[in-house]
């Protein structure tokens, strides 16, 4: 059942969509952050998806690879009792788009990604720290932050 879902949304948007996998119960679709916007917005909008709940929004830190950080989006479907995990990847100077616009609470979790990790939403309406000082140096989630942090 997974499986055909999951080929029915990719032949829907299937320039939005990089990869999807399935593995156990948890559908995960990989995009850029050019198709982040357009493809939140269908599935929330959409009648057959209708992924109207962002529940949580993070990042994780992989400073081997070209770009290090990967934004994640937990999506849930109220009316279909189903989630589903957005992923991309970007480096530590491309901005990702806020997706503000489409779920109002992830201009909160857009401000506690960009205070833990450094990444920048663009079109964010009150993009500053949120869990650090203002005066605070650093990004205390990036793998390379020093542990005694930057100033004794």
């Amino acid at each position: 059942m997974l499986y055909n879902f999951i080929k029915s949304i990719n032949l829907m948007v299937p320039k939005l969509i990089e990869k999807s996998v399935i593995s156990k119960e948890d559908v995960t679709i990989y995009t850029t952050s050019e198709s982040i916007v357009p493809l939140l917005s269908f599935l929330k909008n959409h009648t057959s998806t209708q992924y109207d709940m962002l529940v949580e929004q993070t990042a994780v830190d992989y400073p081997e690879r070209e770009k290090r950080f990967e934004v994640v989006y937990l999506l849930m479907s109220v009316k279909y009792n189903s989630r589903l995990i957005i992923k991309l990847s970007v480096d530590e100077v491309t901005p990702v788009p806020s997706v503000e616009g489409i779920f109002p609470n992830a201009g909160w979790y857009e401000r506690e990604t960009w205070d833990m990790f450094g990444i920048f939403f663009q079109e964010n309406s009150d993009l500053r720290r949120i869990l650090t000082d203002y005066g605070f140096e650093g990004h205390p989630l990036r793998k390379d932050f020093p542990l005694s942090g930057f100033v004794e």
